[in-house]
Formats: structure tokens, sequence, C-alpha cells
């Protein structure tokens, strides 16, 4: 079974029992990213009993890899460490996720979507093609740290490898690569569904040397390896035109952002807030977000024109 099929399977089965969890494909709320608390669209994980709840799991499982898949449920988890932490007082749960399917799954073009506080994924389908963008990870907190040794860190390894790309920069490499002295206060595209596009910044990866560039490529493949082989292979810039730019001090524990683009890649990962214990990251599609590049070449093709 094509991954296509697989995701219409599990979809299909999902609102056999649950209806509600449905929409329509033309629903304004398609183009939808919103990793904040906020009111959201769909079916909520406290709504469901054990036995749909699995089935959404195992819709959001078709959509990411087994390591991005248990990424995704620690930042489940730490809603409950962060409600602890904050008295209990926000109403913060680890069941206030919602899942919703956009059209009729293995129909023509179809979508789905599973979203919650610092977790965003999308994914668009039209007949056995999979468009993966945007998907959103973060974490708050960033790290649980026992006797100075980490219990939990979701998204160290997104942290780690680009500070170690910045630091291995040449003295030169990093004055280009250093865009600015204070990062911002959270990603640059935020939640806005059409501000993919931004300008590139940086250095370019052509301008790397090769131990550089080779740090920069496992920077990608950490990204793309949050999808299934067939999807990231599909985004994959296989070292095409890059720029890689860092915002903010290369000290743990402080305020540091930094970038990845590509013609058609934007990463982006920012630890801005609670003294650098707060990670957004973000991998999106400047011209695909949503499937729009997908589901034109779909309408165009000869099923479509004939």
């Amino acid at each position: 079974m094509t991954l296509a099929g697989e995701m219409a399977a599990v979809a299909a089965e999902l609102l056999a029992g649950c209806p509600e969890a449905g929409a329509g494909f033309d629903d304004p709320q398609r183009h939808w990213i919103e990793y904040r608390p906020r009111p959201r669209p769909g079916v909520s994980l406290a709504g469901l009993a054990p036995g749909p709840r699995k089935i959404v799991h195992r819709l959001l499982a078709t959509g990411l890899s087994p390591a991005a898949f248990a990424q995704a449920m620690a930042v489940l988890a730490l809603e409950e460490v962060l409600d602890r932490r904050e008295g209990g007082h926000r109403g913060r749960h680890s069941e206030d996720y919602r899942v919703i399917v956009f059209g009729t799954p293995g129909g023509d073009a179809w979508a789905w979507r599973f979203e919650g506080h610092h977790l965003s994924v999308s994914m668009t389908i039209a007949g056995r093609r999979v468009s993966p963008a945007p998907v959103f990870l973060g974490a708050n907190p960033a790290r649980v740290d026992a006797l100075g040794r980490p219990v939990l860190r979701p998204l160290g390894a997104e942290e780690d490898l680009g500070r170690e790309l910045l630091l291995s920069l040449s003295t030169g490499a990093r004055r280009i690569a250093v865009v600015g002295d204070v990062a911002p206060y959270d990603i640059r595209t935020g939640t806005h569904p059409r501000s993919a596009t931004i300008a590139p910044a940086g250095i370019a990866r052509a301008d790397l040397r090769p131990g550089e560039r080779a740090l920069l490529d496992q920077l990608v493949a950490l990204y793309l390896g949050r999808l299934p082989d067939e999807l990231a292979a599909q985004l994959d810039p296989a070292g095409g035109e890059l720029h890689f730019a860092w915002e903010g001090p290369p000290q743990p524990g402080t305020r540091h952002y930094y970038r990845v683009q590509g013609p058609d890649l934007l990463i982006e990962f920012d630890n801005t807030t609670d003294d650098g214990n707060h990670a957004h990251t973000v991998l999106r599609r400047p011209h695909g977000e949503f499937g729009g590049d997908l589901l034109a070449a779909h309408h165009a093709g000869p099923s479509h024109t004939a």
C-alpha cells in the first residue's frame, strides 16, 4: 500500500466512527498553522474513547518518522509538566490536541491535520502523492533536568547540531552567518499561513568549507528525518542552493535562533524565552504550503484537462 493509501485507510476508519472530525476540503481553516494554546477546529483527544484516540495516533504516525512520532508524544507529555510548573491555573493537559480531516479520504484531493500547543502536522494528499508541510514541533520546557542531567529534551538534537554548525564556521564565515545580535521572540514565519516566503539570509552553502557543508547537510537531514522516507526524499535539496543564518549569542541557555533556506525549503529554530528553555521548530515549503504545488500539478494532469 502506498503512503497516501495508508493515510486514507486510517483517516476513513476515523471518520467512520467519528464523522464530526471531518470538514470540507475547501474549508478556509485547512490553510492553518497555530501552535499557540488557542481554540482550533477538529475533534479533541479528550473527547474520544480509547479506540478512536488510538486511530488518531495511528494517523499521526503515518505522517512522521518513528523518531519524530516519539518527539510528538513528548510534546504532548510536556503539557502536563508545564501545567504543573505554572501551578495548574491555565488548564493545560496532554489531551488538548485536535484532529481534523478535510475532504474525503482517498478522494481526488483531501488533507488532514493534527494540532495543539507546540504541535502542528499538516498533510495534503492528491492521488497517490502526499505534500508534508507545514510541520511544527515545540517544547516548553525545552529541557527537564535531574541532578544537572537531562530527563527530557525532545528538540535537543536540533539545538545542538545548529550550534555545532555555527561554532564550526571560520571567523569570516561566522560574520556572514550571524545576521543579528538579538534573537527574535519567535520563529520569523510565525502562524501566518502564507508567510513561509522570507528573504534568504546568512551564508550560502556554496561558500562553506567541506566540513561545514557536511554539518549543514546533517542539519537539513535531521529535519527531513521527521518525515517518512518517501516524503523526506521528495523535499531533499540534495546539496543545492541553501543559506544558514543565526541570530543571538552562541552560548546554551541564551536566546538564539537559526534558519536554513532553500528554493522550496525553510527550516526555523528558536529558543528565545525562559532563558533559552522554550524551543520552537518548523519545516515549511515556500512554494508548496498545504499542498499548493501538488494540487496545481494534479489538477493540470490529463484526467483534469481532458
